[in-house]
């Protein structure tokens, strides 16, 4: 049977699809929380989350708290030796596609999340991504960073929705850093992170019969991986 021939059989009634929103900050202070907060209060309204089509999974990093990578093994060969990459792991193979909130730091994104999508490799295969990032530029540079990351894992990047930390929240004081803050978004943002949205579901939706059809013959093919996202 042909990859074309598995991936007409694989089509059937669709089940619901598994967004996984993944806060991709831990340190104190962070805004992503809340930032990951808005996003799933406007996807509550999306037709395909009241229809019950699509379901919204938040992912915290925080709450997974990974160490810095220490399997022994490089992630492309999926033997896994510790508990929390096993369990890392099924969070990420149970979602279909991912919404990304992530800060700027220093032209990238922080060194938490790159250390969790270090962790796995062919869990992140043919699903749709979204990054709503923020930061003093809208934190554009960490999202053009984390795009070429996500390319490398083979998941699929379709668009962003980018938050100025000045102009898309509030704060008691502007002066203090840590002041306390709700995010605000201009006018035009909600429409935009929808729109994420529709992106998000009609790719998931189109590469599920590729995830199915190419399932086997990336167990297959995995202990003869290479390259760079095999890592050293």
């Amino acid at each position: 049977m042909t990859i074309i021939d598995t991936i007409g059989s694989s089509i059937s009634e669709p089940s619901p699809l598994r967004l996984g929103v993944i806060v991709g900050a831990t340190r104190p202070g962070r805004k992503a929380a809340q930032v990951a907060a808005w996003v799933r209060d406007l996807a509550a309204r999306h037709p395909q989350v009241q229809a019950g089509r699509l379901e919204l999974r938040p992912i915290d990093l925080a709450e997974v708290g990974l160490p810095l990578l220490d399997e022994p093994v490089a992630a492309a060969f999926g033997d896994y030796l510790h508990p929390h990459t096993r369990t890392w792991a099924e969070t990420i193979r149970a979602c279909d596609g991912f919404v990304f909130v992530t800060p700027e730091y220093n032209h990238s994104i922080p060194a938490a999340l790159k250390n969790a999508l270090d962790y796995l490799y062919t869990e992140w295969h043919h699903k749709p991504a979204g990054i709503v990032s923020y930061g003093l530029v809208g934190g554009t540079r960490a999202a053009q960073h984390l795009r070429t990351i996500l390319l490398e894992l083979k998941s699929v990047p379709v668009g962003e929705v980018t938050l100025s930390v000045f102009e898309d929240f509030t704060y008691t004081d502007m002066t203090d850093p840590a002041s306390p803050f709700e995010v605000a978004p201009r006018d035009h943002q909600p429409p935009a992170v929808i729109e994420l949205l529709d992106h998000l579901v009609a790719y998931a939706e189109a590469l599920a019969p590729l995830r199915v059809a190419l399932a086997p013959i990336v167990g297959a093919t995995v202990a003869g991986a290479g390259g760079d996202a095999t890592g050293p």
